[in-house]
Order: C-alpha cells, then structure tokens, then sequence
C-alpha cells in the first residue's frame, strides 16, 4: 500500500510541477512588454537565407480587426499586403496560436513582420489557447467570412498554415490534429510547443501520428526548453526537450515532408525571433512555392544544415 501511494504520490509532484511550471511561465510572459517594433533587427545571422527571411519583405503592411462573438477571441486579426486594396489577388494565409498568456496585442510586430513577404497573417486574443478550440473557430470564420468582408474572396482557401509556439504549439497541433476542420491547413510550424507528457497533462492534447502535411518543428538547446533529464516522463524536462522532438519527428509517417532542429544557444523565450528566418523560409516555400526559399531546406546542401545557429537537424527531403 505505502508503494501505491508513493507512486501516487510521485505522479501528482510531476503533475504539481508542470503546471506550476507553465502557471509561472504564463505570468511571466503575460507581464512582459510587447515584442519591440524593430525586433528583428537585433539578429543577426551568418546564413545569408536565414538573415534575409528574418528581416522585412517587400510589402507594405495594413491591418485591422473584426470583433469576435467569442469572449475568449475577443478580436480576429489581420495583417496583410496593403496592395491588396487595387488589385483581385488571393494570397495564402498564415493562422497564428498565440503562446501562454501572450495575446496577439502582445506580439504586433512580429505579425506585420510576416505579412511583409506576402502573406494575411491572422491571429486573436486568446491567451490560452493550447486545445486548439479557439483556433478552430477563429478558421471557420475564415473559411465563411461575410460577403461584405474587405477580405472575402482574397483569402487562398488552397495555402493556409498554421503557427504556433510553447503553449500555441501545442494548440496549433491540436488546431491540425483534434478538429475536423484541420484537413483545412496545407503546412505546419512549431517553436518550442509544449511536449505531449507536458501537454497531456496541461488539457492540451494533440496526436502528432495524424499529422499528414509537411511539418517543421524547432526548440531551444536551453535549459527551459530541455533540462536534460532521464525520463522526460516521469518529471519536468522544460518544455520542448530534444527526446520529445525526436519521437514527434519518429511517429510521423515518413511519406510526411518533416524537419526537425534546435536553435543553438537558444532559452524557451528566444524562440519567436531565433526562428523567424527559418519559419518565414518555410511558409514562402510551402505556400508561395518559393525555390529560393526551399534551398533552406532541400538537398544535401540545405542551408539549414551549414548553419551553425542550428543543430541536431533531421529531415526527409
């Protein structure tokens, strides 16, 4: 008997743990100032790829928000090309799963960062938004908006993908993999999403064995993201840890376009500017087609395999 209830006793420590763990890191993150307007000029990388996609594209950028009947969305987002306003162009869509307790007010910047290289960029208020429920309905919204929407019609239905980072990388994956309307998404992004023993335990499930669209995944070697424990399911091994990575990338089918990596050096909260050049570089490729763009990734030569801001990089292209 005292056996069980050790057993018990450990299992409700790791629980308490994990928890406390994101509680804490959501109060933090909620208290942090917004994403600075030139962010991205403060990173630099030797990779002449990476540095080009992590800086501004060629657009201009306009936005503007719908309110939601959703208490939890609150507003829907846009940030798109501001050309759209003169010409009949649909343009692919990049859908945003914000991180814990950092709403799309928080982060503006990095929106309009995005939408410069041609994309609408949606995200919304919900500050925990790891069960993907939100996101769900904030795409039906999309995939039906008014006729009299400035945006109707100019949405590509056919080039959506998703994004999502720590606790919105866990919703984004279960945005893809837990609602009917996932089959909508053509590509998938995560930066550090919580890992499953860690999201299991949060409500945010997901199955990564039902991701059937190309998926590119990344995570800081730092200790908040991997703190090198032995069993990363018997107690807290930081957020997104190489092993939970590996065994993602193991149980998708390999008929699935994957990447892997961890950026080099890089704590839980670098994650969102570390990976932007990287990221950016994917959904050009997965959804513009853009060859340039997929020379980060293709080939024996990939960029993404000489550059030394990454490591521990698998892929099956």
């Amino acid at each position: 008997m005292q056996k069980v209830l050790k057993i018990i006793g450990v299992i409700l420590f790791v629980i308490a743990a994990a928890v406390a763990a994101l509680v804490i890191k959501g109060l933090i993150e909620a208290k942090k100032t917004s994403v600075k307007e030139d962010y991205y000029t403060e990173f630099s990388s030797s990779a002449p790829l990476e540095q080009k996609y992590s800086q501004l594209g060629k657009y201009e950028v306009s936005s503007f928000d719908d309110p939601s009947e959703n208490e939890t969305i609150k507003k829907v987002r846009f940030w798109y090309p501001s050309e759209l306003a003169s010409n009949d162009r649909k343009y692919p869509v990049i859908v945003a799963v914000n991180a814990s307790g950092t709403p799309a007010v928080k982060y503006e910047p990095w929106f309009k960062r995005l939408a410069s290289w041609g994309f609408i960029v949606v995200g919304n208020e919900d500050p925990q938004a790891g069960t993907g429920e939100t996101t769900s309905i904030m795409l039906d919204y999309l995939l039906n908006l008014p006729q009299d929407h400035p945006l109707n019609g100019r949405l590509d239905t056919e080039n959506f993908g998703i994004v999502g980072f720590s606790q919105g990388g866990a919703g984004a994956l279960a945005a893809v993999t837990m609602y009917d309307n996932g089959t909508a998404y053509k590509t998938i992004f995560t930066g550090s999403a919580a890992y499953p023993f860690l999201a299991g335990n949060m409500g945010w499930n997901y199955d990564v064995s039902k991701i059937r669209i190309p998926y590119f995944m990344v995570a800081g070697t730092g200790a908040t993201d991997d703190k090198g424990v032995a069993d990363i399911t018997k107690e807290f091994a930081g957020v997104a840890p190489l092993a939970s990575l590996v065994e993602n990338y193991e149980t998708i089918s390999d008929d699935v376009l994957k990447v892997r990596a961890r950026a080099t050096g890089a704590e839980h909260e670098d994650m969102l500017a570390r990976s932007d050049g990287c990221m950016t570089a994917w959904m050009l490729w997965q959804l513009c087609g853009d060859e340039e763009a997929a020379a980060v990734f293709v080939g024996e030569n990939a960029e993404i395999l000489h550059n030394s801001n990454w490591q521990d990089v698998e892929k099956n292209k």
